[in-house]
């Protein structure tokens, strides 16, 4: 006869499959309901509204220092960019994806590379603009979606800066497959994306210190709340977000074509999970 822990094993198993399944059922059925990208773009084009901290152009002194030589770009909250990591970007031609904002375009827009910004919010873009006419910098602006860069032809760019972002799309291989082929050979692609251990627990209660396990991974604002919690959480106008697992995040690089040469892990001040774990990472990838 099985023995018991194989049969918990099994029963297990399949709770999981059928659980699976039902997200997945669930996610496509809302996902017809909800355009995920056209509600992001609004979205975004509120949270400048709001001041969010990652739709704040740079000064006119950080981009006079790069100019001499003097910056540094983030992919995640609080770490720079090794610059071992860029390379000399002088006439490099730069993707910065999903990257609105007007952060890291003008930075290495001044600091010498031929910049395009994608962005699905218009409203982010126009923070780049800000910093290009206020600042004397040139940098292509493209309204659009990270996972579709059919615009651009192959070997496009020799590096793509992908910072925090792709948390606000379903599905991140198709990003991947993109910036594969619009990279040139020997090209770079730098992203920062979100550890997963962020959406397993109940986010009010973890506001408030207590870590309760509320949701299973990969987890979708769109199938893996109630229909009554998605609505409440819609009328609230905030981004919708995505979590993916790391065989997405990492395997799918890998799975395009790119060979890891970096890594490295970061945290975000005042978030509950800090105290205990990294919960942002970042990857270096390159085009062979």
């Amino acid at each position: 006869m099985p023995q018991r822990g194989a049969l918990l094993q099994a029963v297990c198993t399949r709770r999981v499959r059928a659980n699976t399944a039902t997200m997945e059922r669930r996610g496509q059925e809302r996902g017809r309901a909800v355009d995920v990208a056209a509600y992001n773009r609004e979205a975004w084009d509120r949270e400048v509204a709001a001041g969010n901290p990652w739709t704040q152009p740079v000064s006119s002194e950080t981009i006079a220092a790069a100019r001499r030589g003097n910056w540094q770009i983030v992919l995640t909250p609080t770490i720079p960019v090794p610059r071992a990591w860029l390379g000399d970007i002088k006439d490099a031609n730069v993707l910065c994806l999903a990257s609105g904002g007007g952060q890291q375009g003008p930075v290495l827009a001044a600091a010498g590379a031929h910049v395009t910004v994608l962005d699905n919010s218009p409203a982010q873009l126009a923070q780049d603009r800000l910093v290009a006419e206020r600042d004397h910098l040139t940098i292509r602006l493209e309204l659009g979606l990270m996972q579709d860069l059919s615009r651009f032809k192959d070997a496009s760019f020799d590096l793509i800066v992908h910072p925090v972002s792709n948390l606000f799309v379903p599905e991140v291989r198709p990003v991947w497959r993109e910036a594969f082929r619009t990279l040139r050979r020997g090209g770079v692609l730098l992203a920062g994306f979100a550890n997963p251990i962020n959406y397993l627990f109940d986010a009010d209660e973890m506001a408030r210190g207590v870590f309760i396990v509320r949701y299973s991974l990969p987890y979708s604002d769109v199938s893996s709340r109630s229909a009554d919690g998605l609505a409440e959480y819609l009328k609230k106008g905030e981004p919708l977000e995505f979590s993916h697992s790391l065989d997405d995040q990492i395997g799918g690089q890998i799975e395009a074509g790119f060979v890891i040469s970096g890594f490295y892990e970061d945290r975000w001040p005042g978030h509950p999970l800090d105290a205990y774990c990294p919960t942002f990472m970042a990857t270096r990838a390159v085009k062979p």
